[in-house]
């Protein structure tokens, strides 16, 4: 085999295997994919059967059901516009309550019937610091926020 020969089957070679490395690699992330459906979407169909996904919406008032002497519960997740039953089994989040938003990883089971790996409650998207509040009122108001004494950071004895 002429040298010429022995570098391009090695050039060959390693581009067969950096193809092989890319391919694994795309389908390992292919598979660990969280894709995030609202509850119209899994209504609709548009959400996978029997595969990991997210869903959201906001908890509807009245419809947490606790299984008494056990961590099952269930809830109903809603868009405004469709609603979806959410089965867990587990310690819901501190901030878990009805009217709240929350996200769910999990699998759809069929008969809009959501079985709950994990349950995250979201913070009200309402919520902003008050810092940011308050020089917020300020600017509206015409003021430069540095006119504004900043509060005392430190700590009284």
């Amino acid at each position: 085999m002429t040298p010429r020969r022995r570098r391009m089957v090695l050039v060959g070679l390693i581009v067969v295997g950096v193809g092989a490395a890319v391919a694994f690699a795309l389908n390992a992330f292919q598979e660990n994919l969280l894709y995030f459906y609202s509850t119209s979407d899994v209504v609709s169909g548009k959400a996978p059967v029997d595969r990991t996904i997210r869903i959201g919406g906001m908890v509807t008032q009245g419809s947490v059901q606790r299984e008494p002497g056990s961590l099952e519960v269930r809830f109903v997740l809603t868009d405004y516009a469709k609603d979806v039953t959410v089965s867990y089994s587990g310690v819901l989040p501190d901030l878990f309550r009805e009217g709240q938003g929350v996200v769910a990883r999990g699998k759809l089971v069929g008969d809009n019937l959501f079985v709950a790996e994990e349950v995250l409650a979201k913070h009200d998207e309402k919520y902003m610091p008050p810092e940011v509040a308050d020089s917020l009122k300020q600017q509206h108001a015409g003021q430069k926020p540095s006119d504004v004494p900043l509060p005392s950071t430190a700590a009284t004895n």
